[in-house]
């Protein structure tokens, strides 16, 4: 591999007539969260940069390289890249990206202006490589009306003539600059489809000498909840990695899309899930989905609810880390030449596509947003972003955490034991109500009850609640609960389950059940 002269690049640059060209004044970050830098040990002399400037952390998402990005950003700083995360308020230009090799765009949330969708093909023509990872269709976190596809293609489903259709006079402002356009397929040969397919192994993939070496150790990669691309000129775009034939809606398609789901049966007709491109100088790279990158080590708070996000542990999953790393490996290295005809590679054929894909005649499936955002959330105003987001000038509470201790064995003829249910990260000196617990068998029958405070008993079975919880100054809380289960269970064994007020489940385990009763 040969390594971009800077030098070079900013010459090149200084011949194009780019009039948003100007030093990043701007910052979104603070002193308290910094855009993080990762160094590698061994340098191999690459650079990569992580769009964080347009929405990546919205909702459930925490697409940061010292969050549930730092699988891949790991994993490339061990190969001997420096990673970093970009930051700003301001537009992103030409000028924030020359000094890098690659620029990964994760799974945008908030469209792109014209003049940033310029500055990243021209980035692609002077010999940058661009990764766009992209999600499905109705994958829209902040609510805005706005999906990661119709971000990355250009237009949005339903409204080319006016891409704040159905906004307020506010969030249309925060949305200046941004047109309608089909740039993504203009400028590199692709348009990300409106499917959607759940749950599925991706393992048709190009041999090495159709994929210049990409797919080297890369069989399955996985899809949940995701969608393929067409390819709209082979000259620019090619598929390396396809889904199987066969798919159906039953059985492949995400539970939530709002329409069919799966287009074309999977295959080659369902267009490729993973796809390269040559951009004049530079390369581009695309990928319908973010779970494959993405770990279970989120950053950020929800920044709508405040809420821990959970996130899927994809990068080590199947073939998906390897993958990726041959991704960025092919990204920065310097080719001769500028379309995929002029090398000896198979050209694909155009995918051929839906009526509902037609961006001048496409139409929502339902309204937008999906649902209504929570009153005093705006995506658009970082003040109104819960504690502990991104964003966020206030650190979150502590994690919450949960035990529950009860006897070895569980008495199974009417005699009681107590439970121990134990509280800690709390606020101290504060209280905390809401929390159930049960006991059931496998197959989910309850038989178990929680004794009333006046000392009767209930007169059925299921969750019960404990009452309330007082945390001490350690933001402890502890409290002993007593309990029985119904002497006709002859099963031996069982799960003791506690609940918080929002009912998620929070202690889960395994309990024996029989005549003895001894405590843990």
């Amino acid at each position: 591999m040969r390594k971009k002269s800077k030098f070079v690049f900013s010459a090149l640059l200084s011949t194009v007539m780019f009039s948003s060209i100007f030093v990043n004044t701007s910052s979104a970050e603070n002193a308290q969260d910094p855009a993080p830098i990762i160094t590698p040990v061994h340098a191999n002399g690459y650079s990569v940069l992580f769009d964080n400037s347009h929405g990546q952390t919205a909702g459930q998402a925490d697409w940061v390289i010292d969050g549930a990005f730092s699988d891949f950003a790991d994993g490339l700083t061990a190969e001997g890249y420096t990673v970093e995360e970009f930051r700003s308020d301001a537009p992103l230009t030409l000028n924030d990206l020359i000094n890098y090799d690659v620029f990964v765009i994760p799974e945008a949330q908030i469209p792109f202006t014209t003049s940033e969708q310029e500055a990243i093909a021209t980035f692609a023509e002077l010999g940058g490589g661009v990764f766009f990872i992209a999600d499905h269709y109705n994958a829209d976190r902040n609510l805005n009306r706005w999906d990661s596809n119709e971000i990355m293609n250009g237009w949005r489903r339903g409204a080319y003539q006016n891409p704040t259709l159905g906004m307020s006079s506010a969030e249309a402002n925060a949305l200046n600059g941004v047109e309608s356009s089909t740039w993504l397929s203009d400028e590199f040969g692709v348009e990300f489809r409106y499917n959607a397919i759940d749950n599925t192994v991706a393992n048709q993939v190009v041999s090495t000498s159709e994929s210049f070496g990409i797919t080297a150790g890369v069989s399955e990669v996985s899809i949940h909840a995701g969608s393929t691309l067409a390819i709209t000129n082979p000259h620019l775009a090619k598929g390396i990695v396809y889904l199987p034939n066969g798919l159906t809606a039953s059985a492949n398609k995400w539970s939530n899309s709002v329409d069919q789901g799966v287009y074309a049966g999977g295959s080659v007709a369902e267009g490729p899930y993973v796809a390269i491109g040559k951009k004049e100088l530079g390369k581009a790279a695309f990928i319908g989905d973010s779970s494959p990158v993405e770990d279970a080590t989120p950053k950020y708070r929800h920044e709508e609810t405040g809420n821990v996000k959970r996130t899927y542990d994809g990068f080590i999953a199947h073939d998906n880390g390897e993958l990726l790393i041959n991704i960025i490996d092919w990204l920065v290295q310097d080719e001769s030449y500028t379309t995929f005809a002029q090398t000896s590679i198979t050209l694909d054929s155009v995918t051929p596509r839906l009526s509902l894909e037609n961006p001048q005649t496409s139409s929502e499936i339902l309204g937008e947003p999906w649902r209504q955002p929570n009153a005093g959330y705006l995506w658009y105003d970082r003040s109104t972003f819960a504690d502990g987001s991104y964003g966020s000038d206030v650190e979150p509470l502590p994690t919450l955490s949960y035990a529950v201790a009860v006897p070895a064995v569980l008495p199974n003829n009417g005699d009681t034991f107590n439970a121990t249910v134990t509280v800690s990260g709390l606020t101290p000196l504060t209280t905390a109500n809401g929390y159930r617990i049960q006991v059931y068998l496998p197959g989910g029958t309850s038989i178990s009850q929680v004794q009333n405070s006046d000392g009767t008993w209930p007169t059925s079975y299921g969750y019960f609640d404990i009452g309330t919880l007082t945390a001490n100054s350690q933001g402890i809380a502890q409290k002993i609960i007593t309990m029985r289960l119904n002497p006709s269970t002859s099963v031996t064994e069982g799960t003791i389950r506690l609940k918080n007020s929002k009912g998620d489940n929070v202690v889960t385990k395994a309990v024996s059940i029989g005549a003895g009763s001894s405590f843990e």
